[in-house]
């Protein structure tokens, strides 16, 4: 399925994505991770520093959806896919770099909201996140746009 120059740049803006997946009783998990890439072809990449309860769950069924919303603006996309695990040792130095410049990018924007005294974490996160464990490359099936049918009209 392919994705919109506007879907990609909706994704690109988002500090975090939430990735839907179903645990062993059936019921979904809910978790955020980091877009490290997304393209038109329909592949959306993430990297997991954990591996927990998503990694468990996407080797049992790899059936995902991965969310993002803009609560100022009232749109958001749930793009529903199957996902593919892929090691950490597999992983493509293009993949690594993303995801430091994306780390890097989001500690110099927390510093510039909190010298702008809009703190909300008086400590860097980012900073302390340990290395990515595994890419998750999800294969986009669907994509349900999750703005309001009557906002889309008077748009």
């Amino acid at each position: 399925m392919n994705l919109s120059t506007d879907i990609i740049d909706f994704f690109h803006s988002q500090g975090c994505l939430l990735i839907c997946s179903i645990d062993e009783n059936g019921f979904p998990h809910s978790s955020c991770k980091g877009l490290v890439k997304i393209d038109t072809a329909g592949l959306v990449y993430l990297l997991d520093v954990y591996q927990g309860k998503t990694y468990a769950n996407i080797t049992r069924s790899p059936q995902v959806s991965v969310s993002a919303f803009d609560e100022h603006r009232f749109i958001g996309y749930c793009l529903k896919g199957k996902a593919e695990i892929s090691a950490r040792e597999n992983l493509s130095q293009e993949i690594i770099d993303a995801w430091d410049n994306k780390i890097t990018s989001r500690l110099t924007q927390r510093l510039i909201k909190n010298l702008q005294q809009e703190k909300g974490s008086l400590w860097h996160p980012e900073a302390k996140l340990p290395r990515p464990k595994y890419l998750l490359t999800v294969k986009v099936t669907e994509i349900v746009d999750l703005t309001p049918e009557h906002l889309k009209k008077e748009g």
